[in-house]
């Protein structure tokens, strides 16, 4: 059975390993980028099942990353959940008009849960 592919773009070294380590360990294939522009040059190629997409990155924000997938014809259908600690309610609306599928604040969710959680988004994405 092919896995779920997931592309986790998070400039913290020490998150983006803890992430990509648990979704590994729960049968995900994970590619990991620390940049925004790495992440989406290789989205369109890779054609993820899903995207973890931090809000804060060096170069280019979340946003504009976002903006970009959602632009583009090859990528647009992807789902993106944002996976932040920017956590005010004006970010939280941007990204979900910007066309995240979900938002999750970094503090408020479990690595024991994340693998439930994007789980529970792919079944919702699919129906």
């Amino acid at each position: 059975m092919k896995k779920t592919k997931i592309i986790i773009i998070e400039d913290d070294r020490f998150l983006n390993k803890l992430y990509s380590d648990k979704l590994e360990s729960s049968n995900f294939e994970v590619l990991r980028f620390l940049q925004g522009e790495d992440g989406l040059n290789n989205i369109e190629l890779e054609k993820p099942d899903l995207i973890l997409l931090d809000l804060i990155l060096p170069i280019k924000s979340g946003f504009e990353i976002l903006t970009e997938i959602k632009n583009n014809l090859e990528t647009k259908d992807i789902p993106v959940v944002i996976l932040s600690n920017l956590n005010q309610e004006k970010d939280i609306k941007k990204g979900m008009e910007l066309g995240a599928i979900s938002y999750l604040n970094k503090i408020d969710i479990s690595i024991n849960d994340l693998p439930n959680i994007i789980n529970n988004i792919l079944k919702k994405v699919k129906e």
